[in-house]
């Protein structure tokens, strides 16, 4: 079973109508939408919610009123001031960033610690597998924890049954959510556009995909708005040892297939959808060149080539 994470270095390049293309091409995979501080994959990708599950990013301490002595140690000691001088004092979740020293230094045991509820994740089924995804809680935060959380319950369902593939649609930037999305990948595909700030998110995000050893391989989304500067970024990928992938050009069909709730695979037939059709052959060419287990494992990587739908 392979990984294949899809990243841009930015929000906007159209990394999520990609990963919504791949979902549909792929006849068997596991999706995953590990954008989780703004999901929206599960906009364009027809599901239906399995399970849900509620997600503890920390701790928030909680005050038993019963033992506070309202000395206002607590008060005192607390560095982000998320604890107010009031009579009692009362603590504030959203400034709280549930460090537990109230808990530890008050002198009358009056604070605990309770698993604090960042958001909910979901186990949903499609209709070429299952897909994890989630929603963080407003200036909630954690969301690489969360980010791997969601990889590694994917992990367990592909050992569970037989997808060859998981997709990833990563988080933008090149933080900690998107270390967490492509920590231990087989391959990246990198999403950008041919602009001043796409170049250099670009060359950010390779330089984090480098340390981290995981090949990378780029796609230009809208390519034909500027091709010269599409052509220089290209080669510059390349002479970074990045795999150069077809690139996608301006479609406006893609803006209808979004507002239908649909991949443009499914809806169009048209120049983008095309090129979306070649850049999922490419990619998956890439990662049976990887592939280093048995025939086994070769013969299915192949299989999902074969079934590609049209």
């Amino acid at each position: 079973m392979k990984e294949l994470v899809i990243l841009s270095g930015k929000g906007g390049t159209g990394k999520t109508s990609i990963s919504a293309a791949f979902a549909h091409l792929a006849p068997s995979r596991i999706l995953v939408d590990a954008d989780v501080d703004a999901a929206n994959l599960h906009l364009v990708v027809p599901h239906k919610v399995f399970s849900s599950e509620a997600f503890s990013g920390g701790i928030l301490p909680e005050l038993d009123l019963t033992l506070c002595t309202d000395c206002g140690t607590c008060v005192g000691i607390c560095a982000f001031h998320a604890i107010k001088d009031t009579h009692p004092p009362e603590i504030d979740p959203v400034y709280c960033e549930g460090c537990g020293i109230c808990h530890d230094f008050c002198p009358a045991g009056a604070i605990g610690l309770k698993p604090r509820i960042s958001g909910t994740w979901f186990h949903s089924s499609t209709a070429e597998g299952p897909m994890l995804h989630a929603r963080l809680g407003i200036a909630e935060e954690n969301s690489g924890k969360l980010v791997s959380m969601l990889r590694k319950r994917a992990g367990e369902l592909g050992r569970q049954g037989e997808y060859p593939i998981i997709l990833v649609d990563g988080p933008p930037g090149i933080g900690c959510p998107v270390i967490a999305s492509l920590t231990g990948a087989d391959l990246v595909l990198m999403v950008t556009e041919p602009t001043l700030s796409g170049r250099h998110d670009m060359l950010r995000l390779a330089k984090l995909c480098a340390r981290m050893r995981i090949p990378v391989c780029l796609t230009l989304n809208k390519w034909d708005l500027n091709p010269e500067m599409a052509h220089a970024m290209e080669e510059e990928a390349r002479s970074r040892g990045m795999e150069i992938l077809s690139s996608i050009p301006f479609d406006t069909e893609m803006t209808k297939a979004m507002a239908a709730g649909r991949s443009l695979t499914e809806v169009s037939s048209g120049p983008a959808s095309q090129a979306l059709m070649q850049l999922w052959q490419e990619v998956l060419s890439l990662l049976e060149k990887q592939q280093k287990s048995s025939d086994g494992g070769l013969l299915i990587m192949e299989s999902l080539k074969q079934e590609t739908i049209p």
